[in-house]
C-alpha cells in the first residue's frame, strides 16, 4: 500500500475520476483534472530545478491552483511550504530566510527572492515520469507558533500525513456519512486546512474551501454545495449560531465538529439544537502530532470539559509535571533546522486524566500562573467560569503581584452596558469547584479576548500586555 500523498489523487482519479475534488466559490476541479494539473505542475517545477528535498514556498491569495502545487511537490519529493499571504514584509523576509526555499511561488513581491508567478506552471507536460519518493521523507512544512513565540517549521512526512487523514484515523472515526464532502474553514497556510484537504481526498470526496471563516460565506457554501461535514473552532461556531442566521438551510450537514481545546457544553447543546441529527466530535490535536484525542458524540454530556480519550491507545501520557506527551507514527519528523524528534512529542499542554481515561486540559506549561507557591492552569479556571451568568467570553491570566508573585485575573467580555462579575460573585460561583488558590483575585473587562485567527487560541501574552499597560 502506498503511503505517498501524491498517490492519493492518483488513486482517486482512477476510481472516481469525475468526482469533485475541491471547490472555491464558483470554481471546482475533479480528481481527474487535479491529477493532470498535478503532473503539469510537477514537470514545470522540475524544469525550474526543483527536486527531492527542495522547499517550494507558496504565498498567495486563496485559489484552487495551490492544490496543483501541493500535489506536484508531493510527486517530486519536494517540501511544500504554505505561508500566510497577510504577513507584513519584514515577517515574510524572515520566513524566507528561515525556509531557504528553492523556489518562491507568489502573487506579490517577496523581498529579495526571485518569485515565479504560479500561472506560469501551466506549461508543463501532462505526462509525468514517476519518481522514487520515501514515505518517511517530509512533504510539507507548516509554520507554527501556537499562541506565542516565533514561528517554527514542523516537517511532516508523507506517511504521517497519510495516517492522520486515513479513514478512521482523522476526524470521522466512525466514517464520513453522506456524499456532499467537507467544508474546510481553516486557511491553507495552516495545518488544519491541509488536514481536511487530505482527509476529504482519502474519502474520495470534495473539500469545499472558503476565502475566510466568515459566517455568510460558509452558509453560502453549505447552501450551494450541500456538504455533509463542517468543522469550526468554537469562535466560528458562535458566528454561525448567531440569531441572524437562523433561517439558513444547513440540513445537508451530518457532522458538526469542533475543538482545538476544551469546549463549553453550552456551545455543543446549541449546535445540537440548531442542527438536530448531526454527530459532533470534539477534537484535540496539534500540527506536530495530528489528532491526539477525541470526545465523541455519546460522551459529550457525560464528560463535559474533556477533550476525550487518546486517539491511539497507550500513545498518550502525562509527564510528572502534568504535560501531555504523545508518541506514534503520525508525529512530525521534527522542526526545520533542529534535531529530529526523538520518538515522542511534548505538547506544552497541561492536563489531567480521569479514572475512565478521559483527558482534561488545564493550561499551557508556559502559561502556568505561579501564585503564592502554587501552580494554576488558566484553562481549568476558564472552564469553571464559562457558565457564569451574563458572560459572553472569558480568559484567565496571571498578573504580577508583590505579595503573591502573580495573582489570578479573570478577564470577561459582557454585553454592552452590563457590568462584569465582581470578585465576590466569581468566588461564590466557583465555590466547591476550584481550590481556593485558583480562584481569581482580580477581574477585568475587555471588548474582546485576543485570539489566534486560525485556531482561536487565547493570546495570553498580548492580553497581559493590554492589562498591564492600562
Amino acid at each position: 500500500m502506498s503511503l505517498l500523498i501524491g498517490d492519493i489523487v492518483t488513486l482517486a482519479a482512477l476510481t472516481v475520476p469525475h468526482q469533485t475534488a475541491a471547490t472555491l466559490g464558483p470554481d471546482a476541479v475533479t480528481f481527474a483534472e487535479l491529477d493532470v494539473a498535478g503532473n503539469r505542475t510537477a514537470n514545470a517545477l522540475a524544469g525550474l530545478g526543483v527536486g527531492a528535498g527542495d522547499v517550494v514556498l507558496w504565498c498567495a491569495a486563496p485559489t484552487l491552483r495551490v492544490l496543483d502545487v501541493f500535489v506536484a511537490c508531493a510527486r517530486l519529493g519536494a517540501v511544500f511550504a504554505p505561508v500566510n499571504p497577510a504577513l507584513p514584509e519584514h515577517e515574510l523576509a524572515a520566513v524566507q530566510r528561515y525556509l531557504a526555499p528553492r523556489l518562491v511561488l507568489s502573487d506579490r513581491a517577496f523581498g529579495e527572492a526571485e518569485v515565479v508567478a504560479h500561472p506560469l506552471l501551466e506549461n508543463g507536460s501532462s505526462r509525468f515520469e514517476r519518481r522514487t519518493v520515501d514515505d518517511a521523507a517530509p512533504h510539507i512544512v507548516y509554520l507554527t507558533s501556537g499562541s506565542t513565540g516565533t514561528p517554527k517549521g514542523a516537517l511532516v512526512s508523507h506517511r504521517a500525513s497519510w495516517l492522520r487523514a486515513a479513514p478512521g484515523g482523522g476526524t470521522f472515526t466512525s466514517g464520513l456519512r453522506g456524499p456532499g464532502g467537507v467544508v474546510c474553514t481553516f486557511p491553507l497556510y495552516h495545518y488544519g486546512g491541509w488536514h481536511y484537504v487530505m482527509e476529504a481526498w482519502q474519502h474520495r470526496t470534495a473539500v469545499h474551501l472558503v476565502r475566510r471563516a466568515d459566517a455568510v460565506e460558509m452558509i453560502d457554501v453549505v447552501q450551494r454545495r450541500r456538504p455533509s461535514a463542517l468543522y469550526c473552532i468554537p469562535a466560528v461556531w458562535e458566528r454561525l449560531l448567531d440569531r441572524e442566521h437562523r433561517a439558513a438551510d444547513l440540513r445537508s450537514l451530518l457532522h458538526a465538529d469542533t475543538g482545538t481545546s476544551s469546549v463549553a457544553l453550552d456551545l455543543v447543546e446549541r449546535i445540537k439544537e440548531r442542527l438536530p441529527g448531526t454527530t459532533t466530535t470534539i477534537l484535540y490535536g496539534s500540527t506536530e502530532a495530528g489528532r491526539m484525542a477525541a470526545l465523541h458524540d455519546w460522551d459529550l454530556a457525560r464528560k463535559p470539559g474533556s477533550v476525550g480519550r487518546a486517539a491511539t491507545p497507550n500513545a498518550l501520557w502525562l509527564a510528572p509535571d502534568g504535560e501531555v506527551c504523545v508518541a506514534g507514527p503520525a508525529l512530525m519528523n521534527g522542526y526545520l533546522g533542529a534535531a529530529p524528534l526523538a520518538g515522542e512529542y511534548r505538547s506544552g499542554d497541561l492536563g489531567r486524566v480521569d479514572e475512565d481515561g478521559y483527558l482534561f486540559l488545564t493550561g499551557r506549561t508556559r502559561e502556568v500562573i505561579r501564585t503564592g507557591g502554587e501552580s494554576v492552569g488558566p484553562a481549568e479556571v476558564e472552564h469553571a467560569l464559562r457558565d457564569l451568568p451574563g458572560v459572553l467570553d472569558v480568559a484567565v491570566v496571571g498578573l504580577p503581584d508583590d505579595r503573591w508573585g502573580e495573582v489570578v485575573c479573570a478577564v470577561f467580555v459582557v454585553p454592552d452596558g452590563c457590568p462584569p462579575p465582581s470578585v465576590a460573585q466569581v468566588r461564590s460561583h466557583v465555590d466547591g469547584r476550584l481550590a481556593g488558590f485558583k480562584v481569581p483575585r482580580r477581574v477585568a473587562v475587555a471588548a474582546s479576548i485576543p485570539r489566534t485567527p486560525a485556531t482561536g487560541q487565547i493570546q495570553r501574552g498580548r492580553l497581559r500586555e493590554l492589562l498591564t499597560n492600562d
